[in-house]
């Protein structure tokens, strides 16, 4: 039936086009924007998910700036006490020097003094950010620093933070408020040779003045100097030097963790990146056949909506 009140195939294309307005209007959001799923009425579980995770990997940035700062404070602390232990070594050769017979034992203590104002010096030079993990001049005994190391998301959906702990009381050199917490400062016994038979005896490496003074013998010689005294420096020299290596060996693993940990947040970044792409992103090639299919869709339908308007017309041409 025919009928000029009720146009039906221009009814049926006008629908169809605006169909297709639609899912070109939807498909060009896509390629503008980039994403598939850009707001949650797009999809919701996919955009809260995305939203979550890339609030995470925010999170995660913060992590690594976090890990940078401790690596900085662990670098610098490690360079210094490997510094003082290169000079502690230096010492240590310079008392089996002052061994020998006919050496001037006064000359060698001269050097002995410079030596020791360059332990000093490292020591308070090796501070990052205002921490010095080597020297201490407050009455609190050093402690443990917390450096924030990673950020987790349980099942349950909390979240936590993880800290890479580091005891800083282990690589004091010189304390000055109490000289039994530096291993430069404190005093080391030994065992030493005292004529046929041996003695204990107790020296220090360093005398820093401190409130709370170390018990023993300062590291320093003279001609009037003993060879058993000499010896019973050098065992105590040798003891420190133990004692620093097992500090710079810890504070190296600290150091080569928070490495190991900061590699991983990085990769574990670049991960949720592209979890988060792979839920929400636009795929170009797809996307672009979509929209020129689309547009040659719109291109017919407006056609055939003029075609289906035309027909009115024809209804004249039956009244002539």
């Amino acid at each position: 039936m025919t009928s000029i009140m009720t146009n039906s195939a221009a009814l049926a294309a006008l629908a169809t086009l605006r169909s297709i307005d639609q899912n070109l209007e939807k498909t060009q959001n896509h390629v503008s924007s980039g994403y598939r799923v850009e707001t949650a009425k797009d999809n919701a579980a996919y955009w809260s998910i995305a939203t979550t995770m890339r609030s995470d990997n925010k999170a995660l940035s913060g992590v690594q700036d976090a890990l940078g700062l401790a690596a900085a404070k662990t670098d610098t602390a490690y360079s210094g006490l490997n510094t003082a232990i290169n000079v502690v070594s230096e010492i240590k050769a310079k008392l089996v020097a002052a061994r020998e017979p006919g050496v001037d034992r006064d000359k060698i203590n001269k050097e002995l003094t410079e030596l020791k104002n360059q332990l000093v010096s490292v020591s308070q030079s090796a501070a990052f950010s205002g921490e010095n993990w080597l020297y201490n001049d407050s009455t609190t005994a050093a402690g443990t620093k917390e450096m924030v190391g990673s950020f987790t998301r349980g099942s349950n959906g909390s979240v936590s933070i993880q800290t890479i702990d580091y005891d800083t009381s282990k690589s004091v050199l010189i304390d000055t408020k109490n000289a039994n917490r530096g291993l430069l400062t404190v005093g080391v016994t030994v065992t030493q040779p005292s004529g046929t038979t041996t003695t204990t005896a107790t020296y220090y490496l360093i005398n820093p003045n401190a409130t709370t003074t170390a018990t023993g013998t300062e590291v320093k010689i003279s001609s009037a100097t003993t060879d058993d005294n000499l010896e019973g420096m050098i065992m105590a020299v040798d003891t420190t030097l133990k004692n620093m290596t097992d500090a710079a060996a810890t504070l190296g693993a600290t150091n080569s963790r928070i490495e190991l940990q900061n590699n991983f947040v990085n990769s574990l970044t670049d991960v949720i990146d592209k979890g988060v792409g792979r839920l929400v992103d636009a795929d170009m090639n797809e996307e672009s056949t979509r929209l020129k299919a689309l547009q040659t869709q719109q291109q017919l339908g407006i056609q055939a909506l003029s075609i289906a308007n035309s027909n009115a017309q024809n209804i004249l041409s039956l009244f002539r």
